[in-house]
């Protein structure tokens, strides 16, 4: 079993403490809003009471700990959870399951811009109990907007600052829960499933109350993401200390509203089970727990981000690592937007009821778009076909249902998160297919032939010295070929001699921390070729790789890096190195059908705003040299002119 593995496998106590704090921000304020949510307009009666623990008793068991607890979990790239993640274990079983990748991730994004403020004004309304006239929108905005400036901490550090929090919280809901429970016990009758069956087929507003329902478990996904973080066996075991606290504070808000037995809700339940004398001091922990409660969701985004960078779903965009642990990242870009996005929720819906509308339609995209990977994985794995139906039956079943009932709040805003979605997916779709197209069109040429052609070149002194060493970037897998492009820029474009021709491939494993290379000696002397492979979660600084690799090599006496100048030969100075970064853009001989056209025009546009070829692969400015190369897909007819005297 590999490092990286057993990492995965320990629990430790900071291991759970971060598995608080990072992992469980989102389901674990679930309770400021759900029962609310459930009860709605609705008189309270002991249907709908009984019927809505009930449910949510069950969605809690079925959904998060049987599906994503349990099962999901199993499905970990040495370490690493998402969706994405799962698709890496999956893609080679049909092209269809990128789009399926794809789509589950931007609704996941999608999400991650509607938690944070759902969940911080949530727990800040509460002060209207004490202060009915307090303006909560200025204290939400301010509380995101620091939130999202502690992120550049990276998610060990903050993890370690909010978990004894969430700790403090949980424990909380536990206790406000137990002493509810106590003046009305007979609300434990709830753990029947037939409760839920009866709301749900007897009930005026029956099925589209799951809507709401689904609010108890919207941050399952984000479980599943941030498993990279602290790992799987932390969260299973403190996911047991998690549920009950949960259970146990649903139940006490039932016990408190069937006391309220043929009444209209006018209070949120949560803050009603708590003692008057305790209040202030459950609105500020709640306050906490709420702004904690984002954690989980914008540490998945940058996950989520970061896998969809290597597998060319997303622009390249510039990946910060914090701190040498294990999956700690930090994405600038995705940062900003996320914030952004944030405020705009804040101030379209101003209010958290309001968000509610909008919150939990689209992670049930996520969540049936994970269903199918994780079938296929099962599949892949050759899990018993009579466990993957059955698997298929009741999960399938299960988030359809849950999604037909949250189409009902497409029209209260839940347009704004389908919205968000479908940009996102947009985004991701144009990227893979402009990849898809360019590959297609990339000529190789055999290189061996070439090989003597750059021995005379290297030692032709009636063409100017380029470089020392030249290094080009190359996306052949074999060590015989190599783009035609690369053949040009030296040959043709501008003769460039060199002493050494260096040619350097890079391959993204389905493992996210491999770091390893392969060097292969063309012509001693004169053409060396290095492939590395580094995992879908390493930080591709090729120029800092490529250095070590010449160090060893020159250690190894298996090449001489120094200057062949006679006057600095002598002194062991060393030559210097350029490298070619080729970029492309799209010529205007093209005559391209109009979906090519619009798909190549979007990701020309998205590169620009976008971090460069040299700055991705982490190459100094005064070390590069750029090469605009003309992209040509489909060239236009031949123009026939005529030639006249």
């Amino acid at each position: 079993m590999s490092k990286d593995h057993n990492f995965n496998d320990r629990v430790s106590a900071l291991g759970l403490l971060i598995a608080l704090g990072i992992i469980y921000g989102d389901i674990g304020t679930s309770p400021l809003y759900t029962m609310k949510a459930i009860i709605g307009e609705n008189v309270i009666s002991e249907m709908l009471v009984f019927g809505g623990i009930s449910c949510v008793f069950w969605t809690l068991t079925l959904q998060t700990t049987l599906k994503y607890v349990i099962l999901t979990l199993q499905a970990d790239n040495n370490g690493e959870g998402g969706i994405f993640s799962l698709y890496t274990l999956v893609r080679r079983r049909g092209a269809l399951l990128a789009l399926i990748a794809i789509v589950g991730g931007s609704a996941l994004l999608a999400d991650g811009i509607i938690t944070p403020p759902i969940s911080v004004a949530s727990a800040i309304e509460g002060l209207r109990i004490i202060y009915p006239e307090i303006p909560t929108i200025p204290i939400v905005i301010l509380i995101i907007t620091l939130l999202f400036g502690l992120q550049i901490l990276g998610t060990n550090v903050v993890g370690r600052g909010f978990g004894p929090m969430m700790l403090i919280w949980f424990s909380m809901l536990a206790v406000l829960g137990i002493t509810s429970i106590a003046s009305n016990p007979q609300v434990l009758a709830a753990l029947n499933p037939y409760y839920a069956y009866d709301l749900l087929a007897n009930h005026p507003s029956g099925f589209w109350i799951l809507g709401a329902v689904f609010l108890c478990t919207t941050g399952a996904e984000a479980l599943y993401s941030d498993m990279g973080h602290c790992g799987k066996q932390n969260i299973r075991v403190s996911w047991v200390f998690v549920k009950t606290c949960l259970i146990l504070n649903y139940f006490g808000q039932g016990a408190w509203l069937i006391s309220r037995e043929g009444s209209h809700l006018d209070t949120n339940p949560f803050y009603a089970i708590m003692p008057e004398s305790f209040l202030f001091i459950g609105i500020i922990i709640a306050t906490l727990a709420a702004i904690i409660a984002s954690q989980a969701l914008i540490s998945g985004s940058f996950t989520l981000v970061s896998e969809a960078v290597r597998l060319n779903f997303w622009p390249k965009v510039r990946l910060l690592f914090p701190s040498e642990v294990r999956g700690q990242l930090f994405v600038p870009s995705i940062n900003i937007l996320l914030w952004i996005g944030c405020l705009g929720v804040v101030l379209f819906f101003r209010e958290s009821s309001a968000m509610e509308a909008a919150y939990g339609l689209a992670i049930t995209i996520t969540m049936l778009m994970t269903t199918i990977l994780l079938t296929v994985y099962l599949v892949v794995r050759k899990v018993s076909p009579v466990f993957i139906g059955i698997f298929l039956l009741v999960y399938l079943s299960l988030e359809l249902s849950f999604l037909s009932a949250n189409l009902l709040k497409f029209t209260h805003g839940g347009y704004i998160s389908l919205i968000l979605c479908l940009l996102l997916v947009t985004v991701m779709w144009v990227w893979k297919e402009a990849n898809s197209i360019k590959d297609q069109l990339t000529d190789y040429t055999d290189l061996q032939p070439f090989i003597p052609l750059l021995k005379k070149l290297s030692i032709d002194e009636t063409v100017p010295k380029y470089a020392t060493h030249l290094v080009y970037m190359t996306k052949s897998s074999s060590k015989n070929k190599i783009e035609n492009k690369i053949i040009y820029s030296i040959m043709q474009q501008r003769p460039k001699r060199a002493d050494i021709y260096w040619f350097i491939h890079v391959e993204t494993t389905n493992e996210p921390y491999t770091r390893e290379y392969k060097v292969e000696i063309l012509a001693p002397q004169d053409a060396i070729r290095i492939d590395f492979r580094l995992g879908f979660k390493v930080e591709q600084l090729i120029g800092r790789y490529f250095s070590n690799v010449v160090s060893d090599m020159v250690q190894n006496k298996e090449v001489d890096v120094s200057s062949r100048y006679q006057s600095l030969h002598s002194e062991g100075v060393t030559g210097d190195f350029t490298f070619i970064v080729m970029q492309k853009f799209l010529s205007h001989e093209n005559k391209l059908p109009a979906y090519r056209r619009i798909v190549m025009q979007l990701h020309f546009l998205l590169r620009r705003l976008t971090v460069s070829e040299k700055h991705w692969f982490g190459l100094d400015d005064n070390h590069v040299e750029i090469e605009k190369i003309p992209l040509l897909i489909l060239p236009a007819p031949d123009v026939k002119l005529q030639r006249i005297k």
